[in-house]
């Protein structure tokens, strides 16, 4: 794995942290705001390209992963 690909699945991870803290307070609540699905939504467009930024090595290592 590059060091590349530590610093993309860093950004992942922090991703995912922080969807799960804008989820916590329920799926009521996250309808109800507009701020908490934009968050949501930015954070998973960082995730995406994060992961589109991944080596094939890092890629390879988790074949399951789409």
């Amino acid at each position: 794995m590059k060091k590349d690909d530590t610093v993309y699945l860093h950004h992942v991870l922090e991703c995912i942290r922080r969807i799960a803290e804008d989820v916590a307070e329920g799926r009521e609540r996250f309808m109800e705001s507009h701020t908490l699905q934009d968050a949501v939504l930015r954070n998973l467009q960082v995730m995406a390209e994060s992961t589109q930024r991944l080596s094939e090595a890092a890629k390879a290592t988790q074949p399951e992963v789409e």
